[in-house]
């Protein structure tokens, strides 16, 4: 311990300096944030230790505790340089702010005697209240402006209104409270919806007694065969408007595989003259699909 109090006294000459009011043995650091990381990290391993034999209240708890906090700030701005260029206008100093939030939880809830390093705890729990943030707090859906202040208008009209009819308001009564027209009032509950989504890794039916699966895995796909169905219910009219050659001819070429050749033979007529059909009557077709 004296080894680690010479060195932050060293490298922090007018910044660390020894008070006879604080816990023996441990430094008086004037201007935490100025500490750089590396000291930040050394001088952090002895300020946890003390601050587990302390009281709650005391007066030494609230320096180390305080400390701690100022001196890994460089934690919160490491972690909040990979918001930076978020696109919804959020101030980098309320991001900083909001990671600070997770910094004090991280030291609250560390323990020195388990062996770990202080940062593996830390960085999750700043990430984690900074995500936390822009999920309650940003919308899922980018929308107006106008729409996003609706969003809030509404909100509070239907508190107002629930507490005055005891029962939820409809979109007539909101309008009327917020002198908008209806449509205004539905397309304002129409875009709240975007202030908000639900992720694809979730687990679903949580109340239910069998194991949760994940949104992903339940939401339908689109069947690639459906489009194949579409298109022989449009051509099934098509078909039955036919000659009963052409459909003959038809039914032979793609029904029973049968060769230009071999239908000319069937029906005595030329492989040019079934060409030509052929062409025609696929032409016809082709252009009363693309029709519907």
């Amino acid at each position: 311990m004296d080894t680690l109090t010479t060195h932050a006294a060293d490298t922090t000459t007018e910044a660390v300096t020894e008070t006879p009011q604080l816990p023996t043995q441990l430094p008086r650091i004037a201007e935490p944030r100025e500490v750089a990381p590396e000291d930040a990290r050394a001088l952090s391993k002895a300020f946890f230790e003390r601050l587990r034999t302390l009281d709650e209240g005391t007066h030494e708890r609230q320096y180390v505790r305080n400390t701690l906090i100022e001196m890994n700030l460089s934690l919160v701005q490491f972690a909040a340089r990979r918001f930076r260029n978020r696109t919804d206008g959020t101030d980098i100093e309320d991001i900083i702010q909001v990671g600070t939030i997770g910094l004090i939880k991280a030291i609250d809830r560390f323990d020195p005697t388990l062996g770990n390093e202080f940062t593996t705890l830390a960085l999750p729990y700043i990430t984690g209240e900074i995500k936390r943030h822009f999920r309650d707090t940003t919308w899922a859906v980018r929308v107006p402006r106008r729409l996003q202040e609706l969003r809030i208008a509404l909100a509070r009209g239907k508190e107002e209104l629930h507490a005055v009819l005891d029962r939820a308001p409809t979109v007539r009564e909101l309008a009327e409270h917020l002198d908008i027209t209806e449509e205004e009032a539905v397309e304002g509950l129409v875009a709240a919806n975007g202030h908000s989504s639900q992720p694809l890794e979730q687990d679903t039916d949580e109340s239910s007694d069998t194991a949760a699966r994940p949104l992903a895995e339940i939401l339908g796909t689109e069947d690639p065969a459906i489009e194949l169905f579409e298109d022989f219910r449009t051509l099934a009219p098509l078909l039955n408007q036919l000659e009963g050659r052409e459909r003959l001819i038809l039914q032979m070429r793609f029904g029973q595989e049968m060769t230009q050749a071999q239908i000319g033979e069937r029906l005595g007529i030329s492989q040019m003259q079934i060409s030509r059909l052929l062409t025609r009557t696929l032409t016809r077709l082709r252009e009363g699909m693309l029709a519907d």
